[in-house]
C-alpha cells in the first residue's frame, strides 16, 4: 500500500507542481486592440444556456467583430442570434447560414471554412458558442500571440445546479491545467484546446484555412497536426475560457465524458509509443493506481486507511491549489471529485467499446479521425 501511495503522490506532485508553475509564469503587456480581433463562434441551438453564454460575450469583448454561423435548418439557433443581434446594434455581430456539412465533412469546420472569407481584421478567434471569453482573457492570449503562432486557450466549466452538470464540471476543472499544463516545460503541446483559439489570419491564409481538415472530426488535434507540419508554434496560455454546459441529466453527461474519451483515444492513435506512455503515466494510471487504493483499504486495517486518508487530504490539497490558479471561480467538491476520478477508467473502457457519438442533435459513427459519418 505504501508503494502504491508513493507513486500516485510522485504523480501528482509532478503534475501539480509542473502546472504552478506555468500559472505563476509573468504576464506580459499586449499591443493588439480588441477591435482587431474577428470572433467566428458556429452555432448549434439546443442547449437552454446558448443565448446567456453568446450574451456574456458581447458584454465581455464589445469591441470584437462577431462572426455567429448558423445550419440554415436550425431554426432554433437563428432565432437567438437574431435576437441577440437586434438587442446588441452597437456591436459588431454578423449573422451567416450555411447548408449542413455534406456527409463525412466536420460541421464545425465546414461552417468555419465558408466564413473565413468574411473576416476583415488581422487577428481570428474561434470560439465554441459555450464558452465564455473574459476581457483579461483575451488581453493575455494576444500578449503571447505573434505572426507565425496560435495562442490557445485554458478551460474550466461553470456548472449548473444539477448533480450531472457538477460532475461533468468537477471532471474538467480537476484535469484541464493537469493536462495542458505540466509537460510545457519539455515539449511542445500535444493537441490544442478547440473551444477557444486565436491566430494571425495571414497564418490561417498560410495553411490554407480548414480546407484540408475538413474530413477530421476531431478539429483541434487535426489542425493541432496541420500546423505542425507547417511550422506554426501552438502556444499554450494559462489563460482561462469559462465552459457552460447544460447537462439536465445523467444519460447527457454519460454522453459528453464518452464523446470527450473517444476523441481522445483518437489522438492517442496519432501519437508515437513515447508519448503515448506519458499520456498513460500523468493521465491514466492515477485513476487506476487510486481504485487499487481503495479496494486495498476495504479490505485492510487501520493502516491502510490511515493511508488512504492522507492520500485523499493531499489529493484534495493540491488540487484546490491548482485550480484557485486557474479561477476563482471554480468551486469545491471534494466528493464528487473523487467520484469523477474514480469514472474515468469505466468512461474510457466505454469509449473503446462503442464508437458512436452523441453531439446534441446529432449522432455520428467513428471509424478514425478522418473516418466518420451521420447517423
Amino acid at each position: 500500500m505504501i508503494a502504491i501511495a508513493l507513486l500516485w503522490l510522485v504523480i501528482l506532485l509532478f503534475k501539480s507542481g509542473f502546472a504552478l508553475k506555468m500559472l505563476r509564469l509573468p504576464r506580459h503587456e499586449c499591443a493588439i486592440y480588441s477591435g482587431d480581433v474577428t470572433v467566428m463562434q458556429p452555432i448549434l441551438g439546443g442547449d437552454p444556456a446558448l443565448a446567456s453564454v453568446l450574451q456574456s460575450n458581447l458584454h465581455h469583448l464589445p469591441d470584437a467583430h462577431f462572426l455567429w454561423l448558423v445550419d440554415d435548418d436550425d431554426d432554433q439557433g437563428w432565432r437567438v442570434t437574431q435576437d441577440l443581434q437586434q438587442r446588441y446594434p452597437h456591436c459588431a455581430i454578423t449573422l451567416l447560414r450555411y447548408p449542413p456539412a455534406p456527409q463525412g465533412q466536420n460541421p464545425k469546420l465546414f461552417k468555419l471554412e465558408q466564413a473565413r472569407a468574411q473576416v476583415k481584421t488581422d487577428w481570428v478567434m474561434v470560439l465554441d458558442d459555450d464558452a465564455t471569453l473574459s476581457a483579461a482573457s483575451l488581453q493575455r492570449m494576444l500578449s503571447e500571440l505573434d505572426a507565425s503562432s496560435l495562442v490557445t486557450a485554458l478551460p474550466y466549466y461553470c456548472a449548473a445546479q444539477t448533480l450531472p452538470s457538477r460532475l461533468l464540471a468537477q471532471f474538467v476543472n480537476d484535469n484541464a491545467a493537469l493536462t495542458y499544463l505540466p509537460l510545457l516545460p519539455f515539449t511542445c503541446p500535444l493537441t490544442l484546446n478547440g473551444m477557444c483559439y486565436v491566430l494571425h489570419r495571414a497564418v490561417l491564409e498560410r495553411v490554407g484555412g480548414f480546407t484540408s481538415i475538413m474530413h477530421h472530426l476531431t478539429d483541434d488535434l487535426a489542425l493541432a497536426t496541420l500546423l505542425a507540419r507547417e511550422k506554426v508554434n501552438i502556444v499554450q496560455s494559462t489563460a482561462s475560457v469559462q465552459v457552460q454546459t447544460s447537462v439536465p441529466d445523467f444519460r447527457r453527461y454519460g454522453r459528453q465524458m464518452h464523446r470527450w474519451f473517444l476523441f481522445a483515444t483518437l489522438l492517442m492513435r496519432e501519437k508515437s509509443v513515447s508519448v503515448n506512455l506519458a499520456i498513460f503515466l500523468l493521465q491514466g494510471l492515477h485513476p487506476l493506481l487510486l481504485w487499487l487504493m481503495l479496494i486495498l483499504t476495504l479490505n485492510g486495517g487501520a493502516a491502510d486507511a490511515a493511508i488512504m486518508l492522507g492520500v485523499l487530504v493531499l489529493r484534495h490539497l493540491a488540487l484546490r491549489r491548482v485550480q484557485r490558479q486557474v479561477s476563482p471561480h471554480i468551486s469545491s467538491h471534494p466528493l464528487l471529485s473523487l467520484l469523477s476520478e474514480l469514472l474515468q477508467p469505466l468512461h474510457l473502457l466505454h469509449a473503446l467499446v462503442n464508437r458512436t457519438i452523441h453531439w446534441r442533435s446529432r449522432r455520428y459513427r467513428i471509424f478514425s479521425n478522418d473516418h466518420f459519418i451521420s447517423r
